[in-house]
């Protein structure tokens, strides 16, 4: 399985790297909004982690361009954030994200097993 996932802070960038390859996961990463729709077209993941604040563009943005794109708008996108507040949240799934994760509230254990169940249901 492939994940593409777009974070910006780099202690997330390699736990994140080391749980899913641990995992199987072929693991692609972007750390800029605006690299996150042509890394997505050129590498095809079965699923996106994208985080809602990145630098040049937000994951708000980067969703609406991803679900607009033929070529990808399939992938299924769950969107990870420090921010809770239900805006966000309800404004991520109505663009088409699957999940919205707080990164504080949820460790990676339970990441891996919400991607995982992601990918079982949509196969």
């Amino acid at each position: 399985m492939k994940i593409l996932i777009a974070e910006d802070e780099e202690s997330l960038v390699k736990v994140f790297r080391e749980k899913f390859e641990r995992e199987k996961f072929t693991v692609e990463f972007v750390m800029s909004g605006d690299l996150v729709l042509p890394a997505a077209k050129k590498f095809m993941p079965d699923i996106i982690l994208l985080d809602i604040i990145l630098p040049k563009k937000t994951g708000l943005v980067i969703l609406k361009e991803l679900k607009a794109e033929p070529d990808v708008k399939q992938i299924p996108v769950i969107m990870i954030s420090n921010l809770d507040g239900d805006e966000q949240i309800k404004e991520s799934i109505r663009l088409g994200a699957i999940d919205y994760l707080v990164k504080s509230q949820h460790p990676i254990n339970e990441l891996v097993e919400k991607v995982n169940n992601a990918l079982v249901h949509i196969s």
